[in-house]
């Protein structure tokens, strides 16, 4: 009997074994398919511009080196004969994605470039705001000076105000500095992240990638679905720009539903979220609960995923929401990371028949009251705006939100003008994107083709990030931003003079607009060429004007 009960251990040792073994090769195995594809994703979607190089501009220290682009111009032909034209700078948000000497390794992640400062200022140091208003300029700041051609000290001055901020959380260090203010260039944020129904962390990777080569200056992570933590920590560790995101999405994926959620779970969800690096949080913490009856009689009741789920835990608990109540423990905890806090607009309206309702201008106020209660702790603040709103009714809101909100940074997403274009709303938004960010929105979060109807894809990305470029570029020059219109008279002047490389290559997509020249008069010969398809070359006004 002893015998026989060695023996049948001895067996399921061994199967144990056999079956531990089997499980770590099924995970190498996995891994290695893993990395795989995020690398042949990341190859794929990253790689420099045409005629373009990356440089560097130098600042007061060797670790201090601001990335940008430079396009290389042909020259004018002229009777006396050609004549250079100088290449032109451009602020450029691709890290090592517009590189063409860039080793891109998924895995390991991109070179953490701010990591000797993060060691210098050592555990527990301030947030930026604080040192702002010690009047302590970082090289954060230095690097915002530089990258936007403004002064560090102006710089400093809008962070101690509370009109701009630079997200930037210490475990992050791989993100090149940025600063979201009314004074600096208009940004853009891209939406990224899985669902329930679909995509994976290589699908994430190349929405990121395809972002900030094509132009965003932040890019929030909504993933829904599985694998919430490692995507983040993928998208992170590869990110060149600040990271943000909705940390209620993941708490209420492990709780199951609104009603099991609390304020224990959302806390541990914020420190994991800020320990991995995340630079900035939407919180919907302006939906109180005497808000949620003010939207009943709104025609598309509360479109915000946060929002909705906040006001749902209000009505099952009958009570004031955990995040209101427990606000100022949020800041402590934003403080100790440097996270950025992104008041988010749980009660934006979803229809152009909502805009300005009283469920709206109610979270408002108390956003403005949560801005304080943020700056009080030293913790820098965003504040977040309408969704869909009509062309009469922009100009007032962002008004309505300077005022409210002390000139705290405002971040929009849209607004969408119009109700009527499914599958064209990266269209109706980027028309209120532009009229919003030239009455001094500081951040247009983008839409893509896909609002209102699926999860966007790498494409999808991509279009939307154009757009929204466009549309931010526009509130740059109707603002008079110095330097804004030198992008526009280059390529004005390529036009004009007929050089069609750089015509393509100043453009915000230079393959697409290369490709629709293409269509029609696809020889080389044609690049030489005094007309397009459309007026053809006895009708092109601007070769008239040039022989006149």
């Amino acid at each position: 009997m002893t015998e026989r009960t060695d023996h049948s251990t001895s067996n399921a040792a061994t199967a144990v074994a056999t079956t531990t073994q089997a499980a770590a090769a099924e995970a190498a195995t996995d891994d290695c398919l893993l990395a795989e594809a995020l690398r042949q994703r990341a190859a794929a979607a990253a790689g420099p511009f045409p005629a373009s190089r990356k440089i560097y501009i130098e600042g007061s220290r060797p670790d201090l080196r601001v990335a940008a682009r430079e396009v290389e111009l042909t020259a004018t032909a002229t009777p006396q004969g050609p004549r250079p034209n100088s290449p032109l700078r451009l602020y450029d948000t691709g890290g090592p994605y517009t590189d063409a000497a860039a080793e891109l390794d998924p895995i390991r992640g991109i070179a953490p470039i701010r990591a000797p400062w993060i060691a210098e200022r050592g555990a527990n140091a301030p947030t930026q705001l604080s040192y702002a208003r010690a009047g302590i300029t970082t090289p954060e700041m230095e690097y915002v000076a530089l990258r936007e051609g403004l002064s560090s000290d102006f710089v400093r001055d809008e962070i101690a105000r509370g009109r701009a901020v630079i997200p930037a959380n210490p475990h992050h260090p791989e993100a090149e500095p940025m600063a979201i203010g009314r004074h600096f260039k208009v940004k853009v944020n891209a939406n990224i992240g899985n669902s329930p129904l679909g995509s994976d962390i290589p699908d994430e990777l190349e929405k990121l990638i395809h972002a900030v080569r094509w132009g965003a200056d932040t890019v929030m992570d909504l993933s829904t679905g599985e694998a919430i933590h490692a995507t983040r920590d993928c998208l992170l560790r590869n990110s060149p720009v600040p990271i943000g995101t909705v940390p209620l999405y993941q708490t209420l994926e492990e709780v199951g539903s609104p009603e099991a959620l609390s304020w224990e779970r959302f806390r541990d969800t914020l420190i994991e979220q800020a320990e991995q690096g995340v630079d900035y949080f939407t919180i919907h913490a302006g939906v109180r609960q005497q808000h949620v009856s003010l939207a009943r009689q709104r025609l598309t009741g509360i479109v915000s995923r946060g929002g909705s789920i906040m006001a749902r835990w209000c009505q099952a608990h009958g009570r004031e929401s955990f995040l209101y109540e427990h606000f100022d423990e949020i800041c402590e905890i934003l403080a100790r990371y440097d996270v950025t806090i992104s008041l988010g607009d749980g009660l934006r309206p979803g229809s152009v028949a909502d805009a300005s309702d009283a469920a709206q201008m109610a979270e408002l106020r108390t956003l403005g009251e949560l801005t304080q209660r943020a700056w009080d702790r030293d913790v820098q603040v965003i504040v977040e705006g309408p969704g869909h709103i009509p062309m009469d009714q922009i100009e007032a809101n962002m008004r309505a939100q300077r005022e409210a909100c002390f000139e705290a940074p405002f971040y929009t997403l849209g607004p969408i003008v119009t109700d009527i274009a499914p599958g064209y709303d990266h269209i109706t938004s980027a028309i209120g994107a532009a009229q919003i960010g030239w009455h001094g929105t500081a951040m247009l979060c983008y839409v893509t083709p896909k609002e209102h109807l699926g999860l966007p894809n790498a494409d999808d990305v991509r279009t939307g990030i154009v757009t929204y470029k466009a549309a931010a570029h526009a509130a740059d020059l109707a603002r008079g931003l110095p330097g804004a219109r030198a992008r526009d008279d280059a390529l004005s002047k390529a036009r004009y003079e007929f050089r069609w490389e750089d015509q393509f290559n100043l453009s915000l997509d230079p393959e697409r607009a290369r490709a629709y020249h293409d269509e029609t008069l696809p020889k080389e010969t044609h690049k030489e060429a005094a007309f397009c398809s459309m007026c053809g070359p006895r009708f092109c006004a601007m070769a008239i004007s040039r022989e006149l």
